[in-house]
């Protein structure tokens, strides 16, 4: 469909001309104004050679121009091209221009890394119009499609598969989400390297992390400052340990990690033999979180308070949306006395607050397979603060959206500082049905009376299809000898 066919009636809801996506290009007459007008960004190194299979699928049946390979230009470039064609066609009166901005959608097949990279060049683009984004489950965890509906299994890749996921995405409703910006500060050595992300392991979703510019407000003389963004989680401690060790080993060996299955497979592995079912023989207590970081959080504007963790407590996680660890929801939804006691709410994607959840040991994890489970509920905030001072580990692991680090703590009388903040909000396009819920949709924030409990299709999907990666055992691997 390089060139409009009129065969296509199906298809051409979604289609956008050449002239609008490539300056300069000859006009073309379309007999309809698109409905749905779709933009697709595929990482097509994701789900092993499934990427590139969609790729394939989705040039055939649209225009090949809006359908891009994101290991051939970037989101940012491709967007920055679009929008100032559309800006020059719409002063020229080109109507077509107009409606294709106003009804543009944005559609992103990769792991949560991709969706989020894509997240951030739009909402650092700061566009009049932001596109909705609907995002294809092609990775390992596949947190944020299955927040929004979009499942959590790869999709097919065969043509009827991909039409019937654009009809879907033109049904689909959209829904503001809050984004969260991170900010991570410590002292400029005096010699040697202090940079909190290893060249190996730079992913996908810290492409916006960066250091900031010596002419930047936040920039500190003597200091090294980075900043970033997220959507889904930051977490830190023995869950991102274990994301570590699995992103490390699919680097030096991608051969191995060819399908959604086998991925899964070997991250449940190294759960084990790195030690989160027996942490408190394996992690040593100077990497719990409460040795590690005092913690401080902002429930209203302008008061921090010490947040108090439990020393048992291996990993903290920072959650914007409800789905976390392959679709577990860790905070539920509290019942009326904790709501009054501890002033508690339902995990809302737009209040512009963030969930925090500590988890002790892999155990612990596994009370989220259960009707009503979830971890240990530390508190809710605007803001939040890790500061880490010098102690008995050189090291902890960290991870965004899904993608990990090895940072780098304080050698000598220095201090590590990450900071959470919430910074606006970004359109996401879902299913109707789907998990997440709105603070301003009345018909989703309805207050409960006790825990949430799933039931029926959706919870059955859960177990049987790789929920819980972080915590699962293997099936061959001997209960007995992890006791």
């Amino acid at each position: 469909m390089a060139d409009y066919n009129p065969e296509f009636d199906n298809l051409k809801k979604f289609y956008i001309p050449n002239y609008i996506l490539v300056p300069s290009s000859e006009g073309e007459y379309l007999p309809d104004v698109p409905e749905c007008p779709v933009l697709v960004f595929i990482n097509s190194k994701s789900g092993g050679q499934l990427g590139g299979d969609l790729l394939i699928t989705y040039r055939s049946l649209l225009n090949k121009n809006q359908v891009v390979d994101l290991l051939e230009e970037a989101p940012d470039a491709v967007l920055h091209r679009l929008y100032l064609n559309l800006e020059k066609l719409k002063l020229n009166g080109d109507e077509l221009a107009l409606r294709i901005q106003e009804n543009l959608r944005i559609i992103v097949a990769g792991g949560d890394g991709t969706a989020g990279w894509l997240l951030g060049v739009v909402s650092d683009l700061k566009l009049s119009q932001p596109p909705p984004i609907a995002t294809v489950p092609l990775g390992t965890g596949n947190n944020l499609p299955f927040a929004f509906g979009w499942g959590k299994k790869n999709p097919g890749t065969d043509r009827h598969s991909v039409i019937s996921f654009l009809d879907q995405v033109m049904k689909g409703k959209e829904m503001k989400i809050d984004s969260w910006h991170i900010l991570m500060r410590m002292r400029a050595p005096t010699q040697g390297s202090c940079d909190p992300i290893a060249p190996l392991d730079l992913p996908h979703s810290l492409h916006a992390f960066h250091r900031v510019s010596s002419t930047d407000t936040l920039n500190r003389e003597g200091c090294h400052t980075f900043r970033g963004g997220f959507w889904n989680y930051f977490s830190m401690g023995m869950d991102a340990q274990i994301s570590y060790a699995f992103h490390s080993e699919r680097k030096l060996h991608p051969e191995k990690f060819k399908n959604q299955l086998v991925n899964q497979s070997t991250y449940a592995k190294l759960v084990c033999t790195q030690g989160w079912f027996m942490a408190s023989l394996f992690h040593p207590s100077s990497r719990n979180i409460a040795q590690l970081a005092k913690v401080k959080i902002m429930k209203k504007h302008g008061e921090w308070q010490d947040l108090h963790i439990s020393h048992s407590i291996r990993s903290i996680v920072c959650l914007n949306l409800p789905s976390f660890s392959g679709g577990l929801n860790p905070w539920g939804t509290p019942n009326v006395k904790k709501k009054r006691d501890r002033d508690l709410t339902p995990p809302f994607v737009d209040d512009g607050l963030i969930e925090v959840v500590g988890f002790r040991d892999a155990w612990h994890g596994l009370v989220l397979l259960a009707p009503k489970g979830h971890g240990t509920r530390l508190g809710q905030a605007h803001r939040i603060r890790f500061e880490f001072h010098k102690g008995a580990t050189d090291h902890t692991f960290m991870r965004i959206d899904g993608e990990p680090w090895k940072q780098p703590l304080p050698v000598d009388d220095d201090t590590v500082v990450v900071e959470i903040s919430n910074l606006g909000q970004v359109k996401m396009l879902a299913t109707h049905d789907c998990r997440s819920k709105s603070v301003h949709d009345p018909a989703t924030s309805t207050n409960h009376d006790s825990d949430e409990e799933d039931s029926g299709e959706e919870e059955e999907e859960r177990r049987k299809f790789g929920a819980a990666d972080t915590f699962k055992i293997p099936d061959e691997v001997d209960i007995s000898h992890l006791s």
